[in-house]
């Protein structure tokens, strides 16, 4: 027969092993959740990257067509707006990942 201070004992040992492993698993998310900040933060700054890589084109050819003569107006105008839908595209991308 268990004396009540040998159960008091299992029951203590049982709840440690418990927290362990809880203590364990939330380490273990711990760690999942730097892995997707960090993933996150990467993809943060690619986006960026190639939004303002795409703005500089809009913008480049935005002085294009602001300066362009007559004879180029037309043909400068439809740089500008592949590069600006570029652009939009890219910006939809990444307001759809940060949201």
């Amino acid at each position: 027969m268990n004396s009540p201070a040998d159960t008091r004992q299992a029951y203590q040992e049982k709840v440690n092993a418990e927290l362990d492993k809880l203590n364990a698993q939330i380490d273990e998310y711990k760690a999942k959740a730097e892995q997707l900040k960090a993933d996150t933060e990467i993809n943060y700054h690619d986006q960026m990257e190639e939004l303002l890589t795409k703005r500089d084109a809009a913008q480049a050819k935005l002085q294009e067509l602001q300066t362009a003569g007559e004879s180029a107006w037309e043909e400068v105008k439809k740089g500008f707006e592949s590069a600006w839908n570029d652009l939009d595209q890219a910006f939809q991308r990444a307001t759809s990942q940060f949201k």
